[in-house]
């Protein structure tokens, strides 16, 4: 592992770091934010807006946050995001010390999170392979080393102190948040400059955020490699919806045994990350995604039907095992393949494709739980993510993927000049 690490550049550190420290912060309101709301109601569709409201700024701004993020410098772009943020939950912080939290300000907290998570996100997702020089093996190894420090600190240490934090009191846990974005912004802003790309001057910023969207929908790879977590995030967000409600009715599980279910799924997206590079190589990235597609599909169906916690947390743990090699694989591939200065449009098309579903899954996940019983949204998310697989296999398919990295070797060198229409390109693989 260390050969792998001093391969990348110096930078790539602090942005770990940083992502590191952000992450562990995302752990803990990851558990604290759902139990916090259950102090505060008992109706499943007053949870479902709590967590869906994270997810609307991506409804709203996803396209045209993307072309802000091709016209603006990436690296400030990060830290001004990180830092708005981290001053935003001193109001949740306050409200709490007063006793005065309520459902309404936190769907209004975690919807200007997820504001600031799309320009953060997006900027990140660009900021990245300028710094590594688009060579898939890097971002590939990169991403591994991104997702696994993710998934470690939002999953497997985030979620216990979350819940843990929350014991000592509930402004706790958004505190301790709000500093991680605080240090991630220190650490952000001392990233090395990148080169940015030729900015489209005479170009409205609508036809830019078009040109981003067209790039998506032409190309039937990046399509399918958008669909893929859009119809997951339906999926995904009808369990998450439910999940807390599941684990204390049907499990039996306390507060402190949340976060440890949660901690489960984690370890099982650090075993997914370190061994996505190993299934790409083995399978081909097509088929690799495809496989990860159907082992979420199915340990959803496992915890559905889950007797007990130790059953619950192994499904968890094999479809985070999933999810992890599925948020190392394809990403890497995106960035791979998509030109430097569209990487923002593209990303935030792909992204808006992907959030939009998520309100839809946490509203059908309170809908189903309120009309028929809790675990039926955990049925529904299985059959969900089992029918998606089979719609995108093709889409994603070893060959498309071959052919979409061919077709990308010659343009990765810095000639994109504004006598280049990004309406106009043409993407590899055009329908």
């Amino acid at each position: 592992m260390t050969s792998d690490i001093q391969k990348l550049p110096t930078g790539f550190g602090r942005l770990w770091t940083a992502q590191t420290v952000s992450s562990l912060g995302d752990g803990v309101m990851h558990a604290a934010l759902p139990l916090l709301a259950l102090t505060l109601t008992r109706d499943p569709m007053a949870l479902a807006v709590v967590t869906a409201a994270g997810t609307l700024p991506w409804l709203l701004f996803g396209v045209l946050g993307g072309a802000l993020v091709d016209r603006w410098d990436r690296r400030r772009t990060m830290w001004i995001a990180d830092a708005a943020r981290a001053v935003l939950l001193a109001i949740p912080v306050a409200a709490a010390a007063l006793d005065v939290l309520s459902i309404p300000l936190l769907a209004a907290v975690a919807f200007l999170l997820g504001l600031g998570g799309l320009f953060f996100d997006t900027a990140a997702t660009a900021y990245l392979p300028d710094l590594l020089g688009r060579d898939p093996a890097l971002l590939e190894r990169a991403n591994s080393r991104l997702r696994g420090a993710q998934t470690a600190m939002s999953g497997f240490a985030g979620p216990p102190a979350g819940s843990a934090l929350l014991a000592l009191g509930r402004a706790v846990p958004l505190l301790a948040d709000a500093v991680s974005f605080a240090l991630s912004a220190l650490l952000v802003r001392s990233l090395p400059a990148v080169p940015r790309p030729v900015p489209q001057a005479r170009e409205s910023l609508l036809r830019q955020a078009r040109a981003g969207a067209s790039y998506v929908f032409r190309d039937r790879l990046l399509l399918g490699l958008a669909l893929r977590p859009a119809v997951g995030n339906i999926a995904f967000l009808a369990v998450e919806t439910v999940l807390a409600l599941f684990a204390h009715d049907r499990l039996g599980i306390d507060t402190f045994g949340f976060g440890l279910l949660l901690t489960a799924e984690a370890a099982g997206g650090l075993l997914g990350a370190g061994i996505a590079s190993f299934l790409g190589r083995r399978l081909g990235t097509g088929t690799a995604l495809t496989s990860t597609a159907v082992v979420e599909g199915l340990a959803i169906l496992g915890l559905a039907a889950a007797p007990n916690p130790y059953v619950a947390g192994l499904a968890l743990a094999v479809c985070g095992a999933g999810m992890g090699a599925t948020m190392v694989l394809a990403p890497s591939l995106r960035q791979s393949i998509v030109p430097a200065h569209l990487m923002g449009r593209v990303v935030s098309t792909s992204r808006m494709l992907s959030m939009c579903a998520a309100p839809f899954g946490a509203f059908l996940g309170g809908w189903l739980a309120t009309t028929y019983d809790v675990r039926t949204p955990l049925y529904a998310a299985a059959v969900l993510l089992l029918a998606m697989t089979a719609v995108t296999a093709s889409m994603t398919s070893n060959r498309r993927v071959e052919a979409a990295l061919r077709a990308a070797a010659p343009a990765d060198g810095p000639d994109h000049t504004e006598s280049k229409d990004p309406a106009r390109e043409s993407a590899p693989g055009l329908l």
